[in-house]
């Protein structure tokens, strides 16, 4: 494939991508395949010779959309949001096109200090306390990770670094081995600090654990990977109070704010606790301006070595959405939250077993946990909508999350009457 075909194919490719997500409506939310479908419709090995492109876009139809769950169905109300957004997707071409691998400065400067400067954009939008921000001098900063997961596990391993030495500096006779095996980290049963919790979006409460943290030494992390995008809006910024206490903050513009995948935002308060524990410098990675304290070199802030360019999705949506387009973004999902919430209050066969904060509602048919997976069961095999439930004090319940950017209220009204007439056939047959 020369330019000139490159030119024809991609516009081609975004005739198909606009064309999926303006008809997903359309497709049905999740696939009929069984495990294993897709091996006997492709060849055992790769061609010998080159395929047409003609041939490879009629085999994703063919092939790939039949097994694809589309998480960007107005109808898909599982999980949490993952973001899907015309500008991300431009930027994505964009980095594929650049194609570095931005470990250091030196590997691509743009590519490091435009993340630099996003992530500070990023923390004014959430009013972030100045340690947490780069700027010119600051001593934090914030990087890119790939998951929250993945941001979790940094802040724990830097944590212990940091002890590890603390304690040697106190007691240079103490071994790595003797110190590590006495070495504790707290997390209630949703792991880490947390605001928006998976199951049911609830919050810890920062301003009594935070203030525990810092008179023990202890490292708070805090994780907000669905409702962090939720704080640019000052309605919402309430939620965050007490992130002044954190050595570590993350969550995932990648789920409510338009970036798509991958990209979790981490914040620091203290950049040297995190370059201290992954710092690795061999030769052929050293550069001139490394030392000048000028520079990110951000591969000390990760677990890969390689990373791509990701900030440029930031680019792009921060600047065509603005902040008051985000904002209106959130608004409208989490009024959608509160007009499902409504819908369930006004049928007395459910209950709303959780408070609605944001764009989550965990509700459930009156019974026992059978019928609610009986019901949950008879709703994904119709294959209109798709929810996934969880387990609160014991009971089944069901969520129904607000994801789709193109989710509409009639979306919303459509999926309680199906799931209220699903009900209705459920509870027939148990009396039949």
């Amino acid at each position: 494939m020369n330019s000139g075909e490159f030119r024809r194919r991609g516009k081609e490719m975004v005739d198909f991508v606009a064309d999926y997500l303006e008809g997903i409506e359309g497709r049905q939310v999740y696939p009929d395949v069984e495990p294993g479908y897709l091996r006997p419709l492709i060849p055992t090995s790769a061609p010998e010779e080159p395929d047409t492109f003609e041939d490879i876009l009629n085999d994703v139809e063919k092939i790939i959309m039949p097994g694809v769950t589309h998480w960007h169905s107005p109808y898909f109300f599982a999980y949490f949001p993952t973001a899907n957004s015309y500008p991300a997707l431009l930027a994505d071409i964009l980095c594929g096109a650049i194609g570095c691998i931005g470990f250091s400065w030196a590997a691509s400067p743009a590519c490091t200090e435009l993340e630099t400067v996003m992530m500070d954009w990023l923390g004014k939008m959430l009013k972030l306390p100045e340690a947490f921000l780069a700027g010119q001098v600051g001593e934090g900063g914030g990087v890119i990770q790939g998951s929250a997961s993945e941001a979790t596990l940094m802040a724990l391993l830097a944590a212990r670094t940091k002890v590890v030495r603390r304690l040697q500096a106190a007691s240079p006779g103490l071994t790595q081995g003797a110190i590590m095996e006495k070495l504790v980290a707290y997390s209630s049963d949703q792991l880490v600090a947390t605001l928006g919790t998976t199951s049911c979006c609830s919050f810890d409460n920062l301003l009594e654990v935070g203030p525990i943290c810092n008179e023990e030494n202890m490292w708070l992390h805090i994780d907000a990977a669905y409702a962090g995008s939720s704080f640019i809006c000052p309605e919402f910024r309430h939620l965050l109070n007490g992130v002044e206490f954190a050595d570590s903050f993350n969550f995932n513009p990648h789920k409510w704010l338009l970036v798509n995948f991958d990209c979790s935002a981490m914040w620091v308060k203290k950049r040297t606790d995190l370059i201290g524990a992954f710092k690795l410098d061999p030769l052929y990675l050293k550069h001139s301006h490394q030392d000048s304290g000028l520079i990110t070199d951000y591969r000390h802030w990760q677990l890969p070595l390689g990373r791509r360019f990701r900030s440029l999705k930031m680019w792009f949506v921060f600047r065509m959405y603005g902040v008051k387009g985000l904002q209106a973004y959130i608004r409208k999902h989490v009024q959608l939250a509160r007009e499902f919430e409504c819908l369930v209050r006004q049928d007395p066969r459910f209950e709303i077993c959780a408070e609605v904060t944001l764009g989550l509602v965990c509700f459930r048919l009156k019974g026992s946990n059978k019928l609610n997976e009986d019901l949950l069961e008879r709703i994904n095999s119709a294959k209109k909508i798709h929810l996934v439930p969880c387990h609160l004090r014991d009971k089944f319940v069901l969520r129904f999350a607000i994801c789709s950017r193109s989710v509409e209220l009639t979306h919303v009204q459509r999926s309680w009457e199906h799931i209220r007439q699903l009900t209705t056939d459920l509870l027939r047959a148990q009396r039949d």
